[in-house]
């Protein structure tokens, strides 16, 4: 199993897309593990971009995600960080196909309602920068036997 790190930026918050979103990936089989609301300081801000520090689009990244609420989430299942990936759509919303999330809700690169970690590397980081110890949950689901077959 692999968990990944998603957030529904403050336009999918602000449009009222928190439901829809959350219901895409659990109708996918991936199953969530933690889940928050939260608003995004600047230091918490700046250590998720660090990657991008120096580049023309990190101060909007930074002043954009700070602006409201986000909802931060945990997800688990095999192939965790692809599957959702495949779910959220290209970053570019135009490019984004049709039935991902990107595709059918966004408009714009600069809002395009989510963000899902890239690389088991940056999920354990970005689980790490959002969730403490312990504050992801270890569950079972009837329906993982139906899912996840063997």
């Amino acid at each position: 199993m692999e968990r990944t790190l998603v957030i529904i930026k403050p336009d999918g918050v602000q449009r009222g897309l928190i439901g829809d979103v959350l219901t895409r990936f659990e109708r996918r089989g991936l199953k969530i593990v933690g889940l928050r609301l939260i608003k995004v300081d600047r230091m918490l801000a700046e250590r998720h971009y660090a990657v991008h520090k120096g580049k023309s689009f990190y101060d909007g990244l930074v002043e954009y995600i700070t602006s409201a609420p986000v909802v931060v989430f945990a997800l688990e299942g095999p192939d965790a960080i692809q599957v959702t990936r495949r779910v959220v759509g290209a970053t570019k919303s135009n490019e984004a196909a049709p039935g991902t999330i990107r595709g059918d809700l966004a408009l714009t690169v600069g809002r395009n309602i989510i963000h899902a970690s890239d690389s088991p590397e940056t999920a354990a980081f970005e689980l790490g920068l959002y969730f403490g110890a312990g504050d992801l949950i270890e569950y079972g689901k009837i329906s993982d036997n139906w899912v996840f077959p063997g």
